[in-house]
């Protein structure tokens, strides 16, 4: 039975999990063990306290905080008092927090306290310190605590205090006791199939990001099929290193352990030392991942010290997967599993994954064939379909394409087309079994890490420097995060400007994985006749000095 008609919703799900696998342990998180009955029984309050805070169903609520098990009861509570969540990728600086905020209009922030050593709340209050200028006949909303997101009414720290005008986690939970248990249910309940469920923000060719809206329906049959796929099963112990505001962290991760009764096993940052320390002491089966944590683990000079030997089930992607990474995890970790996807948050994530017995080749070379109930084709620029072996722009059409980017029915029109096509802007080759391989993006999208960097946001960005005359951002390859930005930079008139002051004021503006490690000044960017800059142009010279640098 399809997950979307067997659960209804994600709250159904919840409710699902913490019946079928009571006692089966839910979530680890060094000592707190919580079991599924004990989770269920979290997540009614975060929904009860959300509903005493004047949450309504279909109202936007964010979550800026690392992967724990607090993310995971707040999150869900939201969701289960028909909110739509709206995840805060934990590398962005509090600028960036405040424009997904203030553009999805989010009445209601969890925030983390101190991580990494930057406290969320006084970049958000740096951001977010000044009111919004109003224009004749408009009002402002309700007052909250940071005067520059005038919709935004609660702020809920999830640490022991938090600033006056903010309410720690404990308080907010404690406001919902005078919710009743039989309201909570009622309100879970009324959740349908077709509700937006979240809405993940995500950049493009114009820099700003823009919001991916994703229904109940298309989440709980998008992560049944994932979870076919790879093999997940009950009893399974994931570790769960990709970020949870991720899609493929949150779906792949929390959602998919909920169908399957597996154990969350969140790592807030990734280390590999922790990796190897959790997998050992947890008995982790499950490992999911960028190809940089896994290569990262099979070239740790303690590896052999720790016992790994749970390890049975790999999913990577987001790059390209060297073929000796996959042999290598199958001969030296023994892991009998090990699949490559590929998905964009436009498509809930997933568009297509290799079948457990496919070879290493296979594996390696492509993200493997389309998920069931869903179609990929690709296209020339005429919109033609192309041959297989011949690249082209990946189109896909299914269950999974989203509704639309939130309140932006502009840019919605320009990726998906009349007849329910979703225009990826990613370059790819099919081949004659209808595995895909992604060659390019349109978007010029590079993976640092594992995570997504868009040269147009952090042009945009750059170009904010009193400096900064003109500048295009191409990706190039690392030894160690697969791709990082190189920035070509054109001074001002009599700027003294070096590559050290732009990477230092980057790393104060902007999200650690934006930053360009490379910075190198023109006299002015190369462009074409309509004013576009030429990125191949910048990619050839820097190929260019590359050769030169290897002689």
């Amino acid at each position: 039975m399809r997950g979307d008609l067997e659960w209804g919703s994600v709250p159904g799900l919840v409710r699902a999990a913490a019946q079928r696998y009571p006692d089966r342990e839910a979530v680890v998180e060094g000592r707190t063990r919580v079991t599924y009955r004990e989770l269920g029984d979290r997540i009614d309050r975060a929904t009860a306290a959300c509903m005493a805070t004047g949450v309504e169903p279909g109202d936007r609520v964010a979550v800026w905080a690392p992967n724990t098990l607090d993310w995971i009861v707040s999150a869900l509570g939201a969701v289960g008092a028909g909110a739509v969540l709206v995840p805060l990728n934990t590398r962005f600086k509090g600028t960036e927090a405040a424009y997904v905020l203030a553009r999805s209009r989010a009445r209601l922030l969890f925030v983390t306290g101190t991580f990494l050593g930057t406290s969320y709340v006084a970049s958000l209050r740096r951001a977010a310190g000044e009111p919004p200028e109003f224009g004749a006949g408009e009002t402002a909303p309700g007052a909250g605590p940071l005067p520059g997101l005038p919709h935004l009414e609660q702020v809920v720290v999830l640490a022991d205090d938090a600033p006056e005008d903010f309410r720690t986690w404990k308080d907010f939970l404690a406001g919902g006791d005078r919710i009743t248990r039989e309201a909570v249910r009622a309100r879970a309940a009324a959740v349908t199939a077709d509700s937006p469920s979240d809405i993940v923000f995500t950049s493009g060719t114009t820099g700003r990001p823009k919001g991916a809206v994703i229904t109940h329906a298309q989440t709980l049959r998008c992560y049944e099929i994932w979870s076919d796929l790879a093999g997940l099963r009950e009893g399974d112990r994931y570790l769960i290193v990709n970020p949870f505001f991720h899609t493929f962290g949150y779906k792949a991760g929390i959602i998919a352990c909920l169908m399957r009764g597996a154990t969350m096993v969140p790592q807030p940052v990734f280390n590999v030392d922790t990796v190897l320390a959790n997998i050992a002491a947890e008995r982790v089966s499950v490992l999911p991942g960028p190809p940089t944590l896994h290569q990262s683990l099979l070239d740790h000079p303690s590896r052999d010290a720790h016992d790994l030997s749970a390890l049975r089930l790999v999913v990577t992607g987001a790059a390209v997967v060297p073929l000796r990474l996959v042999e290598r995890l199958r001969a030296e970790l023994h892991i009998a599993t090990v699949l490559t996807a590929y998905g964009l948050s436009e498509a809930s994530g997933i568009v297509t994954m290799c079948r457990r017995g496919d070879p290493a080749e296979v594996i390696a070379s492509t993200s493997g064939r389309a998920i069931p109930d869903t179609e990929v084709k690709v296209v020339s620029p005429a919109g033609d379909p192309l041959p297989p072996g011949t690249p082209g722009e990946i189109l896909v059409r299914g269950h999974h394409v989203m509704s639309g980017y939130f309140e932006d029915p502009a840019e919605t029109r320009k990726v998906r087309t009349p007849d329910g096509w979703l225009r990826t802007g990613d370059i790819g080759v099919l081949d004659a079994a209808g595995n895909l391989r992604i060659t390019d993006r349109i978007k010029d999208m590079f993976i640092v890490g594992g995570f997504n960097a868009y040269p147009a946001e952090i042009e945009q960005l750059l170009g904010t420097h009193p400096e900064v005359a003109d500048t295009a951002v191409i990706g190039v390859p690392d030894a160690r995060l697969g791709e990082v930005g190189k920035a070509y930079v054109v001074r001002r008139p009599g700027s003294t400007l070096t590559a050290d002051d732009v990477i230092a004021w980057s790393r104060r503006e902007m999200a650690n994985y934006k930053v360009p490690r490379e910075v190198e000044f023109v006299a002015e960017l190369p462009r074409n006749a309509s004013g576009k800059v030429v990125k191949g142009e910048l990619r050839r010279r820097r190929d260019r000095g590359a050769d030169r640098g290897r002689h």
